[in-house]
């Protein structure tokens, strides 16, 4: 029969034993947890770079007018989505639809001074010919006076006035040769109407007076959304000034900023996950290391940062390292300019070139819209038509 004390013995040695089982399963399961960690981070840790500073950036296209004139329209405000070649402020057009008009009355004056100057170098030319004919006739009259001078025929006065005649006739043919030439001058040789200068200087005035017309439109180079906006109703502004600023949606990148130190696998090209606040991470932008901004956090300082002591510390610096974005799934979770992101770099393969090269142009190059002549080219045409015949 056992005795209390007896009890107790085996009691503790059973409590004993259960610590000791747990101490070793404790031991062991941080020992995994640490050689798992270990595994993860020579595996994994090791190549990749993470930073929460990073925000979406962008173009932005300043929108100027191309003539001076007052606002008579505003169509758009701040956060604003347009389109490509939408009307975003109107200018009052008076003085410019005038110009327009002034500059077809002068095409139309053009056309019928040139078909004057055709008339008058007809007419110069039949008046050559008219008097050559008169100068063939004096002359004629001549030799036949001058063959019956030896029978007493013909007078010593008459034929004075033959040989008068003849000179006479050359005289008047000189004087309608240099009409002559003065007319083909004056419409160039051989040169057809729509080539004459004066023409082509009213063709000119009219389309530079078209396209400040059209410039009265101010329409959006590109599609993107409004930001920026600082014109009014009735403001009078002037060439080149900046009225608002378009970010187009479809070319974005983000700026992700790295410690100096992260920077030492980094390579262009790498590939690149992130995930933004604003959908969290159930979408996972995917793109790839483009390169070092040329300006740091500390760009604008000529000296090396001081203390309160006056003496030079070191800093940790953080440089901004552009990265591109997939336009498939911005296109599908559409981002804007400002929105903050977390950033995952692979470093893994260290084949690229080095964050101090320089990057590829890989950026797609816009352009604006070419000037669409079609409609003034339409109206010479049906000037031309109407009085060129």
């Amino acid at each position: 029969m056992n005795t209390p004390q007896n009890t107790v013995g085996s009691s503790d040695k059973h409590k004993l034993s259960r610590r000791k089982r747990n101490l070793t399963l404790v031991t062991l399961f941080f020992i995994v947890v640490a050689l798992a960690t270990a595994m993860v981070y020579f595996l994994v840790w090791q190549h990749e770079e993470k930073t929460d500073d990073a925000y979406v950036a962008g173009h932005l296209v300043q929108i100027t007018p191309q003539v001076a004139g007052t606002v008579r329209k505003v169509l758009v405000d701040d956060t604003d989505i347009v389109k490509r070649g939408d009307v975003l402020v109107s200018l009052d057009d008076s003085d410019f639809q005038l110009a327009y008009d002034r500059a077809q009355n002068e095409l139309i004056q053009a056309i019928r001074q040139n078909k004057q100057q055709t008339a008058v170098s007809s007419q110069a030319k039949a008046q050559v010919l008219m008097r050559k004919a008169d100068l063939a006739k004096a002359q004629a009259d001549l030799r036949r006076r001058e063959s019956l001078a030896d029978t007493d025929a013909v007078s010593g006065e008459e034929l004075s006035h033959a040989r008068a005649a003849v000179v006479q006739a050359q005289a008047a043919l000189k004087a309608v040769e240099a009409e002559e030439t003065s007319a083909q001058a004056a419409l160039g040789k051989n040169v057809p109407l729509r080539r004459q200068p004066a023409v082509q200087t009213a063709v000119s005035r009219i389309k530079d007076a078209w396209l400040n017309l059209q410039r009265t439109q101010i329409r959006a180079p590109m599609a993107g959304q409004v930001a920026k906006r600082n014109v009014q109703v009735g403001q009078r502004i002037a060439p080149g000034a900046q009225m608002m600023a378009v970010v187009p949606m479809h070319n974005l990148w983000v700026d992700a900023n790295f410690k100096e130190v992260q920077l030492r696998k980094m390579r262009i090209g790498q590939p690149v996950e992130m995930t933004a606040d604003l959908y969290g991470s159930r979408v996972v932008y995917r793109g790839k290391v483009m390169g070092l901004s040329a300006g740091t956090g500390s760009a604008f300082s000529l000296l090396p940062p001081q203390n309160a002591t006056g003496n030079w510390i070191k800093v940790v610096q953080r440089v901004p390292v552009r990265i591109s974005l997939d336009p498939q799934q911005v296109r599908a979770y559409p981002l804007r300019v400002g929105l903050s992101m977390s950033v995952k770099v692979d470093t893994s393969d260290t084949g690229g070139k080095t964050m101090a090269e320089a990057g590829d142009r890989s950026a797609v190059v816009a352009e604006t819209d070419i000037v669409d002549w079609a409609a003034a080219d339409a109206l010479i045409e049906q000037i031309f038509e109407k009085y060129a015949k």
